[in-house]
């Protein structure tokens, strides 16, 4: 008869992956702001970057240029993003997480249109730590099914679980309507939790090699920082802007 497994002995394969990424999720301070939530910032309380400029953004501190900006850097993340699933089209891994539904850049360039112009394309630009974050992406996202995976889960699952409290207040705050809150907005998912939970069942039925189940969720703390890093970028700007 074969002994039991202690707990502590237990490999980090037999645990679902998408339970591994929740719990380690659970200890990355931007999960608040995928959640919906909006942070309840103490005076002296050290905040995420990303916790300090949504919630200034969901409580009326922000303005509507904070806002155009955050969206502005939306833009180069998520042309880097799409381009690259356009690329993993073809691999059958990939391809379980690439929907339609789940699209974000035509909704990204209406709103632009919308809040900053026809000429909207040519009057932004990246922060430098968005440059770093399209970068890794193209060279990660881009050339790897790990590290497509990686992103595309940070990404897609992060903005599609708050997009409903954000736009209802960002059309409560600067008196939009549909134009300008589209990115928010999947008009094909009609129930973001069941989506959410396909989506997590997809990522356990991948027959992951251990490595490649590492390089998932080694590169999803990556994504995480990178994310940081950029709305550290946008608290900078808003802050000299003020």
């Amino acid at each position: 008869m074969s002994e039991a497994v202690p707990p502590s002995e237990t490999s980090l394969s037999e645990t679902p992956l998408s339970e591994t990424l929740r719990e380690r999720a659970g200890s990355i301070r931007t999960e608040s702001i995928q959640t919906g939530a909006i942070p309840v910032i103490a005076l002296g309380t050290e905040v995420s970057p990303s916790e300090r400029f949504m919630a200034e953004l969901l409580t009326g501190q922000g303005t509507r240029d904070d806002y155009t900006a955050l969206l502005a850097q939306h833009f180069f993340v998520y042309r880097a993003l799409e381009a690259a699933a356009e690329l993993r089209a073809g691999d059958p891994v990939a391809a379980r997480f690439i929907s339609p539904a789940l699209t974000r850049l035509p909704a990204i360039r209406e709103d632009l249109r919308f809040l900053v112009g026809d000429d909207w394309e040519a009057r932004i630009e990246p922060l430098e730590t968005t440059r770093r974050y399209v970068e890794r992406i193209e060279t990660v996202a881009a050339t790897s099914t790990g590290g497509f995976v990686a992103h595309h889960y940070t990404r897609y699952l992060g903005d599609l679980a708050g997009c409903q409290v954000i736009r209802t207040l960002m059309q409560r705050q600067f008196g939009f309507e549909t134009n300008g809150v589209g990115f928010w907005l999947f008009a094909g998912i009609a129930k973001p939790k069941e989506f959410k939970s396909v989506y997590r069942a997809q990522l356990d039925s991948v027959g992951w090699t251990d490595a490649e189940r590492q390089q998932v969720l080694d590169e999803v703390a990556v994504a995480y920082r990178l994310t940081e890093d950029m709305f550290g970028g946008l608290v900078a700007r808003s802050a000299a802007a003020a």
